[in-house]
Protein backbone atom coordinates (compact mmCIF):
# COMPACT_ATOMS: atom_id res chain seq x y z
CA UNK A 1 0.00 0.00 0.00
CA UNK A 2 2.75 2.44 1.01
CA UNK A 3 4.75 1.55 -2.12
CA UNK A 4 1.76 2.35 -4.33
CA UNK A 5 1.11 5.68 -2.60
CA UNK A 6 4.77 6.76 -2.35
CA UNK A 7 4.95 8.32 -5.86
CA UNK A 8 2.04 10.57 -4.83
CA UNK A 9 3.52 11.54 -1.47
CA UNK A 10 3.93 15.22 -2.31
CA UNK A 11 0.40 15.52 -3.72
CA UNK A 12 -1.16 13.94 -0.60
CA UNK A 13 0.94 16.07 1.74
CA UNK A 14 0.22 19.28 -0.17
CA UNK A 15 -3.54 18.80 -0.35
CA UNK A 16 -3.73 17.93 3.35
CA UNK A 17 -1.91 21.22 4.04
CA UNK A 18 -4.38 23.15 1.89
CA UNK A 19 -7.32 21.75 3.89
CA UNK A 20 -5.63 22.84 7.14
CA UNK A 21 -5.09 26.37 5.85
CA UNK A 22 -8.45 26.96 4.18
CA UNK A 23 -10.83 24.47 5.81
CA UNK A 24 -12.21 27.16 8.11
CA UNK A 25 -13.71 28.89 5.06
CA UNK A 26 -16.14 25.98 4.76
CA UNK A 27 -16.55 24.71 8.35
CA UNK A 28 -17.61 27.09 11.19
CA UNK A 29 -14.50 28.23 13.09
CA UNK A 30 -15.49 26.77 16.49
CA UNK A 31 -16.10 23.30 15.03
CA UNK A 32 -13.06 23.57 12.76
CA UNK A 33 -10.58 24.54 15.51
CA UNK A 34 -11.83 22.08 18.13
CA UNK A 35 -12.59 19.01 16.02
CA UNK A 36 -11.81 19.29 12.28
CA UNK A 37 -8.38 20.94 12.50
CA UNK A 38 -6.84 18.31 14.86
CA UNK A 39 -8.18 15.55 12.58
CA UNK A 40 -6.65 17.27 9.52
CA UNK A 41 -3.32 17.52 11.33
CA UNK A 42 -3.55 13.77 12.03
CA UNK A 43 -4.05 13.19 8.29
CA UNK A 44 -1.08 15.46 7.59
CA UNK A 45 1.00 13.40 10.03
CA UNK A 46 0.02 10.27 8.11
CA UNK A 47 1.09 11.98 4.89
CA UNK A 48 4.40 12.80 6.59
CA UNK A 49 4.87 9.12 7.45
CA UNK A 50 4.37 8.33 3.76
CA UNK A 51 6.95 10.96 2.87
CA UNK A 52 9.51 9.32 5.15
CA UNK A 53 8.57 5.71 4.46
CA UNK A 54 11.97 5.08 2.84
CA UNK A 55 13.69 6.04 6.10
CA UNK A 56 12.60 3.56 8.73
CA UNK A 57 13.98 5.40 11.78
CA UNK A 58 12.27 8.67 10.88
CA UNK A 59 9.10 6.83 9.89
CA UNK A 60 8.86 5.25 13.36
CA UNK A 61 9.54 8.65 14.92
CA UNK A 62 6.54 10.00 12.99
CA UNK A 63 4.38 7.06 14.03
CA UNK A 64 5.19 7.85 17.69
CA UNK A 65 4.29 11.51 17.08
CA UNK A 66 1.03 10.40 15.46
CA UNK A 67 0.17 8.23 18.47
CA UNK A 68 1.05 11.01 20.93
CA UNK A 69 -1.02 13.51 18.95
CA UNK A 70 -3.97 11.09 18.82
CA UNK A 71 -3.82 10.44 22.57
CA UNK A 72 -3.60 14.18 23.32
CA UNK A 73 -6.52 14.95 21.00
CA UNK A 74 -8.66 12.23 22.57
CA UNK A 75 -7.74 13.29 26.10
CA UNK A 76 -8.50 16.96 25.39
CA UNK A 77 -12.01 15.97 24.27
CA UNK A 78 -12.63 14.00 27.46
CA UNK A 79 -10.90 16.27 29.97
CA UNK A 80 -11.34 20.05 29.73
CA UNK A 81 -9.53 20.99 32.96
CA UNK A 82 -6.08 20.32 31.49
CA UNK A 83 -6.83 21.95 28.15
CA UNK A 84 -3.81 24.28 28.28
CA UNK A 85 -1.45 21.39 29.06
CA UNK A 86 -2.88 19.31 26.20
CA UNK A 87 -2.54 22.27 23.83
CA UNK A 88 1.14 22.69 24.76
CA UNK A 89 1.82 19.01 24.10
CA UNK A 90 -0.03 19.19 20.80
CA UNK A 91 1.91 22.30 19.70
CA UNK A 92 5.25 20.67 20.56
CA UNK A 93 4.25 17.50 18.68
CA UNK A 94 3.22 19.40 15.54
CA UNK A 95 6.30 21.65 15.72
CA UNK A 96 8.65 18.65 15.82
CA UNK A 97 6.72 17.06 12.98
CA UNK A 98 6.98 20.07 10.67
CA UNK A 99 10.64 20.71 11.45
CA UNK A 100 11.56 17.14 10.52
CA UNK A 101 9.27 16.85 7.50
CA UNK A 102 10.30 20.25 6.10
CA UNK A 103 13.95 19.28 6.34
CA UNK A 104 13.19 16.00 4.55
CA UNK A 105 11.15 17.71 1.82
CA UNK A 106 13.96 20.19 1.18
CA UNK A 107 16.45 17.31 1.02
CA UNK A 108 14.33 15.34 -1.45
CA UNK A 109 13.73 18.39 -3.63
CA UNK A 110 17.41 19.36 -3.45
CA UNK A 111 18.58 15.89 -4.55
CA UNK A 112 16.01 15.48 -7.34
CA UNK A 113 17.75 14.90 -10.66
CA UNK A 114 14.75 15.91 -12.76
CA UNK A 115 12.23 18.65 -12.08
CA UNK A 116 8.71 17.28 -12.53
CA UNK A 117 5.26 17.80 -10.99
CA UNK A 118 6.26 15.98 -7.80
CA UNK A 119 9.29 18.20 -7.27
CA UNK A 120 7.24 21.36 -7.82
CA UNK A 121 4.57 20.21 -5.34
CA UNK A 122 7.33 19.27 -2.90
CA UNK A 123 8.82 22.74 -3.30
CA UNK A 124 5.44 24.36 -2.55
CA UNK A 125 4.77 21.98 0.38
CA UNK A 126 8.12 22.88 1.92
CA UNK A 127 7.26 26.58 1.80
CA UNK A 128 3.80 26.01 3.29
CA UNK A 129 5.40 23.90 6.05
CA UNK A 130 7.72 26.78 6.94
CA UNK A 131 4.66 28.96 7.50
CA UNK A 132 3.17 26.31 9.77
CA UNK A 133 6.44 26.12 11.73
CA UNK A 134 6.23 29.89 12.15
CA UNK A 135 2.64 29.56 13.34
CA UNK A 136 3.54 26.98 16.00
CA UNK A 137 6.39 29.20 17.20
CA UNK A 138 4.05 32.19 17.48
CA UNK A 139 1.19 30.38 19.20
CA UNK A 140 3.60 28.76 21.68
CA UNK A 141 4.98 32.22 22.54
CA UNK A 142 1.45 33.61 22.97
CA UNK A 143 0.40 30.66 25.13
CA UNK A 144 3.48 31.03 27.33
CA UNK A 145 3.31 34.85 27.54
CA UNK A 146 -0.18 36.17 26.83
CA UNK A 147 -0.13 39.54 25.08
CA UNK A 148 3.09 38.96 23.11
CA UNK A 149 1.26 40.01 19.94
CA UNK A 150 -0.74 43.23 19.81
CA UNK A 151 -3.79 43.46 17.53
CA UNK A 152 -5.10 39.90 17.82
CA UNK A 153 -8.87 39.91 17.30
CA UNK A 154 -10.01 37.38 19.89
CA UNK A 155 -13.31 37.50 21.77
CA UNK A 156 -14.30 35.61 24.92
CA UNK A 157 -17.11 33.96 22.95
CA UNK A 158 -14.70 32.77 20.24
CA UNK A 159 -11.20 32.20 21.72
CA UNK A 160 -10.37 29.80 18.88
CA UNK A 161 -9.82 32.85 16.63
CA UNK A 162 -6.31 33.18 18.07
CA UNK A 163 -5.29 30.19 15.92
CA UNK A 164 -6.59 31.85 12.75
CA UNK A 165 -5.01 35.18 13.69
CA UNK A 166 -1.55 33.77 14.35
CA UNK A 167 -1.71 31.51 11.30
CA UNK A 168 -2.42 34.63 9.25
CA UNK A 169 0.37 36.55 11.00
CA UNK A 170 2.93 33.82 10.33
CA UNK A 171 2.28 33.71 6.59
CA UNK A 172 1.99 37.48 6.20
CA UNK A 173 5.36 37.83 7.94
CA UNK A 174 7.01 35.03 5.93
CA UNK A 175 5.72 36.55 2.69
CA UNK A 176 7.15 39.92 3.87
CA UNK A 177 3.78 41.62 3.30
CA UNK A 178 3.54 42.89 6.87
CA UNK A 179 0.27 44.81 7.00
CA UNK A 180 0.96 45.88 10.57
CA UNK A 181 -2.45 44.91 11.97
CA UNK A 182 -0.77 42.37 14.27
CA UNK A 183 2.46 43.51 15.92
CA UNK A 184 4.97 41.60 18.11
CA UNK A 185 5.52 43.56 21.32
CA UNK A 186 7.85 41.35 23.41
CA UNK A 187 11.51 40.57 22.76
CA UNK A 188 10.77 36.90 22.08
CA UNK A 189 7.90 37.60 19.68
CA UNK A 190 10.02 40.15 17.79
CA UNK A 191 12.84 37.63 17.42
CA UNK A 192 10.27 35.09 16.17
CA UNK A 193 9.10 37.60 13.52
CA UNK A 194 12.67 38.06 12.32
CA UNK A 195 13.21 34.29 12.20
CA UNK A 196 10.00 33.66 10.22
CA UNK A 197 10.90 36.36 7.68
CA UNK A 198 14.46 35.06 7.31
CA UNK A 199 13.56 31.40 6.76
CA UNK A 200 10.98 32.39 4.15
CA UNK A 201 13.52 34.47 2.22
CA UNK A 202 16.28 31.86 2.53
CA UNK A 203 13.91 29.25 1.12
CA UNK A 204 13.02 31.39 -1.88
CA UNK A 205 16.56 32.58 -2.57
CA UNK A 206 18.32 29.22 -2.12
CA UNK A 207 15.99 26.22 -2.51
CA UNK A 208 13.63 27.69 -5.12
CA UNK A 209 16.53 29.15 -7.08
CA UNK A 210 18.25 25.74 -7.21
CA UNK A 211 15.08 24.04 -8.51
CA UNK A 212 14.59 26.75 -11.15
CA UNK A 213 18.24 26.36 -12.19
CA UNK A 214 17.79 22.58 -12.52
CA UNK A 215 14.68 23.08 -14.64
CA UNK A 216 16.44 25.53 -16.97
CA UNK A 217 19.34 23.09 -17.40
CA UNK A 218 16.86 20.28 -17.99
CA UNK A 219 15.12 22.23 -20.77
CA UNK A 220 18.49 23.13 -22.28
CA UNK A 221 19.63 19.49 -22.30
CA UNK A 222 16.35 18.33 -23.83
CA UNK A 223 16.67 20.93 -26.58
CA UNK A 224 20.23 19.89 -27.41
CA UNK A 225 19.55 16.13 -27.32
Amino acid sequence: MIEKLYPYRFEIFFFSQVTILFGSLIVPSVIFENIVSPILFQINLLAGILLLSKKKNLMWFFIVLLLVSGVVFGSSLLENRNERFFNFIRMITYFLFYVVVTFEIIKQVWKAEFVNKNVILGLISGYVSLGLIGFFICISIEMADHGSFKGLIVSSSNPEMITEELMYYSYITMLTIGYGDIVPVTVLSKKAAILIGLIGQFYLVIVTAIVVGKYINQLHNEKNS
